[in-house]
């Protein structure tokens, strides 16, 4: 609260604005929603009339712990829970702060209308309000930032626990397409599929096709050398396809050469490499 210059003082100013903000607060809120719902991207957020119903009700409150709660800790997690809500419901920043902004830029326009005798004091009291609004607002944007990097490390571990199909193209070739992220532990498994499917099918070569993986660290980038070079040990070429300019750098930084690997830049051209190495 330091940070932001607000202190009990901004408080106690703040609920001083509780009669005007409740005799002005339903009908900013119902002019917002007017104009929120004229735009087509914002309006389909929301499912009908009751929904919006709920969400006014809603607002209204939020609101009115804006102007006269305590802000205490469970006033913050009042408004972290609300972050996460936003990020769950596909509430985005921009819609979250426009919808703040159009509030405050009405109530602040009120108390300097309904106060023109004391321009001095109407200035101190939306000050005041913007102090701990702009507090308000960081903290759900913060819960919301959060819950999206949680959602997106969730999804990152459902596409690494993705099994790793190893397909036989005809007699002695396979193919092991890899999709999703490729992490230390994904990686492991991985060498232990191929080698696997080059003893139960007897494979003297094998396709590694990793279009389908986004980026590769320098430690994965070593796993997939080993995986290749036992491969090897075990009687089968080895071909990685599919390599991105990030992959290229990866292994690079291993200090793996063109010349160390079998690699192609597609499936299409990995296949008539294995091909070749079968007939060869």
């Amino acid at each position: 609260m330091r940070w932001f210059d607000l202190s009990e003082s901004d408080r106690t100013q703040t609920r001083e604005l509780s009669r005007i903000a409740d005799d002005v607060s339903e009908r900013i809120i119902e002019a917002f929603y007017a104009h929120l719902l004229s735009d087509q991207t914002a309006a389909r957020h929301f499912r009908g009339a009751d929904h919006i119903a709920r969400v006014k009700q809603g607002q209204s409150r939020y609101f009115r712990e804006l102007i006269s709660a305590d802000v205490d800790d469970s006033y913050i997690a009042d408004r972290r829970r609300i972050g996460s809500i936003h990020e769950r419901t596909g509430v985005t920043p921009t819609l979250y702060i426009g919808s703040y902004a159009y509030y405050l830029n009405k109530l602040a326009l009120e108390v300097q209308q309904q106060m023109p005798e004391a321009p001095e004091k109407a200035f101190t009291l939306i000050l005041s309000l913007f102090k701990i609004a702009h507090f308000d607002m960081a903290l759900a944007l913060e819960t919301y930032v959060d819950a999206r990097e949680e959602t997106i490390k969730a999804r990152e571990r459902e596409l690494s626990e993705l099994p790793t199909p190893v397909l036989q193209l005809r007699p002695g070739l396979l193919l092991i397409p890899v999709v999703g992220t490729l992490d230390s532990y994904r990686a492991r498994t991985l060498t232990v599929q191929l080698l696997e499917g080059i003893k139960e099918h007897r494979a003297r070569a094998v396709v590694l096709d990793i279009t389908g993986v986004a980026a590769v660290d320098s430690a994965v980038a070593n796993h997939l050398i080993q995986s290749m070079a036992a491969a090897r040990l075990m009687g089968a070429h080895s071909v990685l396809t599919g390599l991105s300019a990030e992959v290229a750098q990866s292994l690079v930084k291993v200090g793996v050469t063109g010349e160390a690997l079998n690699t192609a830049g597609d499936l299409q051209r990995g296949i008539q490499l294995a091909e070749n190495l079968l007939k060869g």
